[in-house]
């Protein structure tokens, strides 16, 4: 081994990764979250790659394809429910990860630029969560997509041309199937994995962050005994997956047929991780909604420059007060919005539109004349 390691020049990596030690403190167990969203992305493609064996893009086949792979392939349920359950997983880690390292002032100096590859890569697991949605092409799938694919044009100069690149036709089409199908099995994975690679190597380099005032009890040999733990929280996460996966299979709803428009089903709204967007837009127009998303992105991605008291080494209980207002900004609208879609449900009310400006969103018309709608709203 010693030979290999010396052939491959790999003698100093590997020394300091063996001589590598993670420090104990009140918030250490917070640095297992970054490996365990690591492990969640090896199970999206382990999995994903299994159903691309029997998914066939396009809007005739999609749907049938899914239902093959549910109910005639060993163990087809059990691998798309992974997939699907794994995926809602990595993003509600991600975000963990991302508050923790917040909280936790990770982000200071020299740790700027790895911030920055933790925001994108929050970004990117969005985007698979976005791009993936449509592939089963059912009811429910079908419209949220429309929605999703609207909101983009309120952006200024580019928004027209997103749509456009997102739809590839005037509205969700077998051409939007094959984009999205191309940039969550293609372009995000390829791109994910060079940020990620990078955002792995830097924490490599520069060691895990201590939080400013934290008192260091010990530390932990990197190998084999944080390793271990991490391999003991993969092992236990993978059995809840799998536990979950088979208790309760994710469901197909049925195909959505282009040649006979229908009604939205009541209740259509997209995955919790973008219910409070979803609520949002309901208070605020949509060019608002964007313009304020966008600042609040710019603002998280330039923290550890803004965050001076962190840069000296000192606590900043501003930012702590910012982190803990966005979280519970973020809860309260989603649990809104899920309160809102539950009365839609039940009264078969219509969820979508904008109150700001008194013009409810007609999402209970029939998806030929909606565009008209749009069209004619300036949308």
């Amino acid at each position: 081994m010693n030979d290999l390691i010396d052939a491959l020049h790999l003698r100093e990596p590997v020394e300091a990764i063996r001589s590598k030690v993670v420090p104990r403190h009140r918030s250490s167990v917070w640095y297992y979250l970054g490996g365990f969203a690591l492990f969640l992305f090896g199970v999206q493609i382990a999995t994903g790659v299994l159903l691309l064996l029997y998914y066939q893009p396009t809007p005739e086949a999609a749907n049938q394809s899914v239902e093959l792979i549910m109910k005639r392939v060993p163990f087809g349920s059990l691998v798309r429910s992974l997939h699907s359950r794994s995926s809602n997983a990595l993003i509600a880690v991600v975000f963990l990860h991302m508050f923790s390292t917040f909280f936790m002032k990770s982000y200071r100096k020299p740790r700027e630029i790895m911030w920055l590859t933790g925001v994108i890569l929050l970004l990117l697991m969005l985007g698979f969560g976005f791009t993936g949605y449509l592939l089963p092409w059912d009811l429910t799938a079908y419209f949220a997509t429309r929605i999703g694919t609207e909101v983009p044009g309120m952006l200024p100069i580019v928004g027209e041309a997103i749509v456009g690149l997102l739809r590839g036709a005037r509205s969700v089409s077998g051409a939007t199937l094959s984009r999205l199908f191309a940039l969550h099995v293609a372009v995000l994975p390829l791109i994910t994995i060079v940020i990620a690679g990078a955002h792995v190597t830097m924490t490599a380099l520069f060691g895990s962050s201590v939080p400013p005032g934290a008192k260091i009890t010990s530390q932990t040999k990197f190998l084999p005994r944080y390793v271990l733990g991490e391999a003991i929280l993969w092992l236990c996460g993978l059995a809840v997956l799998l536990t979950v996966a088979v208790l309760h299979p994710w469901e197909l709803g049925p195909a959505y047929d282009m040649t006979k428009p229908v009604e939205p089903p009541a209740g259509v709204h997209p995955e919790w991780y973008f219910m409070f967007l979803y609520q949002t837009l309901k208070y605020i127009p949509e060019w608002a909604a964007v313009g304020l998303y966008t600042v609040v992105l710019v603002f998280w991605s330039l923290v550890p420059w803004l965050d001076r008291k962190a840069k000296q080494g000192e606590r900043s209980p501003l930012f702590t007060w910012i982190g803990i207002i966005l979280i519970a900004g973020m809860l309260v609208l989603t649990t809104l919005a899920y309160l809102s879609v539950s009365n839609e449900v039940a009264g078969q009310l219509p969820s979508f539109g904008s109150q700001a400006t008194s013009e409810p969103f007609p999402l209970h018309q029939p998806a030929v004349d909606r565009d008209t709608t749009l069209r004619s709203k300036g949308k």
